[in-house]
């Protein structure tokens, strides 16, 4: 780790430096662990509002933690973020796909279906949201093939 009293510049020219040449993993796998508990605490609150109506809407409540450990377990260890980051994020990437399927499903299955697509995208199910848990598990997986930070 560098000194803190680092000059501001210096500092600014390191972590462009690190960028150009992939080497972010520390910090993309902490910013993972954020964007996981986020996510998390969002889907939780959404599906709450829901009734948790169907068991699969605890998937990605329960993956939220796991992503958060993994990617702290990331930045502190460089074997962790090899080996335990990309299983985790893969899982997450897997929940974020199954969402989306069943968000557009369940956007089907409202009165109208498709065929009132704009009122029932607005509605029902949010149709982007599961996407979002698809990036922060695509920014693990992305993290665990990049090199450590110098």
């Amino acid at each position: 780790m560098r000194s803190l009293r680092e000059h501001p510049a210096a500092a600014a020219t390191r972590m462009a430096a690190n960028v150009r040449y992939g080497r972010i993993e520390r910090s993309l796998s902490l910013l993972t662990s954020a964007g996981a508990l986020i996510t998390a605490a969002e889907i939780y609150l959404e599906h709450d509002r829901a009734g948790f109506g169907n068991r699969m809407m605890w998937w990605p409540v329960a993956l939220g933690p796991l992503g958060a450990a993994a990617g702290i377990a990331g930045f502190r260890s460089e074997r962790a973020a090899h080996t335990v980051l990309p299983v985790v994020s893969a899982a997450v990437v897997a929940n974020g796909l199954q969402g989306t399927w069943l968000h557009v499903r369940g956007i089907a299955q409202k009165p109208g279906g498709w065929s009132m697509a704009r009122f029932n995208i607005e509605t029902g199910p949010p149709l982007f949201a599961p996407l979002l848990v698809t990036m922060v598990g695509g920014m693990g997986l992305l993290a665990s093939v990049l090199r450590r930070e110098r």
